[in-house]
C-alpha cells in the first residue's frame, strides 16, 4: 500500500504538488488501513490528506542539504535495477 511514497527531497526540479499529494494520500491510506474510506469517514480522511500534504510541503521547503540535487531519471533507473535484482528468478 505504501509503495508510492517516494523520497521527495533534493530533486531537480523540486517535488510537484501532485507528487506531494500522492505521497500524502498513500500515507493516510496506510495509517488508516483503508484505501477508500466509508462515507462516514470520507471528510476526516480527506482533511487528513490535505493536512499531511501541507506539512510535507512546509518540510520540503525548509530542508537544506549540501548534496547536489538528484536526477529523477537516474534514481528511477537505480530503483528498477534493484527491483530486477531482487525479483530475478
Amino acid at each position: 500500500m505504501c509503495r508510492n511514497i517516494r523520497t521527495l527531497h533534493n530533486f531537480d526540479p523540486p517535488a510537484t504538488d501532485e507528487e506531494i499529494q500522492a505521497s500524502a494520500l498513500q500515507y493516510v491510506r496506510k495509517i488508516s488501513g483503508s484505501t477508500k474510506p466509508s462515507q462516514a469517514n470520507e471528510e476526516a480522511f480527506d482533511e487528513a490528506v490535505e493536512a499531511v500534504a501541507g506539512v510535507t510541503r512546509q518540510l520540503l521547503d525548509r530542508l537544506v542539504t549540501n548534496a547536489p540535487p538528484k536526477d529523477r531519471e537516474v534514481e528511477a533507473a537505480k530503483a528498477k535495477a534493484r527491483s530486477e535484482a531482487r525479483f530475478a528468478a
